[in-house]
């Protein structure tokens, strides 16, 4: 899933990036929150290795070297991401950083955050900007059948009595809000478009759709929720 913007999202041009400001408070917020982990590892193993010891002599040091693998594969995974971020390149493991932050870590990076000051909203927003760089990255030509531009009502006019969330060819293409020129970009070249006034409804045409690539438009909290929803899909 990707964040609408001008231009071609399958450009790798510098002039189709997003800011990497954004981006920055992501990678940074990530490394915080992959050094947390290790050290929370660590504590775990730390405690009961004493216990450990009286088991077995050699169990410390067994389940060390697995703390440690596990914290060392945390932090190459983080570090391969800020690469990525830096570069523009994917890297060896910044993909599996992207899986395990759109899984699980999105959450505990945004109590990070919070922890430096930063809003959930102002997270999210970052966590998009790198989602976006990273599906330009590693974008494959898709057909343009396989493509779902996905957008929310809210960029109909208000007072419009047509309920374009059912059938986005009702729209009378009058000017007066954006679906007119959108549609006219479906027609064009033979995407799939669809209005949704909530994430349930998003994810049933999701699933009716059945896209390869999704080109939506939401505000912070839908956009980076139909993002978790939707993966793997870019």
């Amino acid at each position: 899933m990707e964040e609408l913007r001008p231009g071609n999202p399958h450009d790798s041009g510098e002039a189709s990036r997003p800011d990497t400001g954004g981006k920055r408070l992501f990678v940074r917020l990530s490394l915080a929150a992959s050094a947390l982990v290790c050290i929370v590892l660590f504590l775990a193993w730390l405690v009961p290795a004493i216990g450990f010891e009286s088991i077995h002599p050699a169990l410390p040091l067994v389940t060390g070297i697995i703390v440690a693998a596990l914290a060392a594969f945390i932090l190459f995974a983080a570090i391969a991401f800020a690469v990525h971020a830096r570069t523009g390149r994917p890297f060896p493991g910044s993909s599996l950083f992207r899986t395990a932050s759109i899984r699980f870590f999105l959450p505990f990076i945004e109590l990070v955050g919070r922890l430096f000051g930063f809003s959930p909203e102002t997270v999210r927003h970052s966590f998009i900007v790198m989602n976006n760089d990273m599906v330009r990255s590693a974008a494959s030509p898709v057909p343009p059948d396989r493509i779902l531009i996905l957008l929310p009502h809210c960029l109909q006019r208000a007072s419009c009595g047509l309920r374009l969330s059912h059938d986005p060819d009702l729209c009378r293409r009058c000017g007066q809000c954006p679906m007119g020129g959108l549609l006219d970009l479906r027609d064009r070249y033979g995407v799939h478009l669809a209005v949704a006034t909530g994430g349930t409804l998003a994810r049933r045409i999701v699933k009716q759709t059945k896209p390869r690539f999704i080109i939506a438009v939401a505000c912070e909290r839908d956009l980076s929720s139909g993002i978790q929803d939707t993966y793997p899909l870019p």
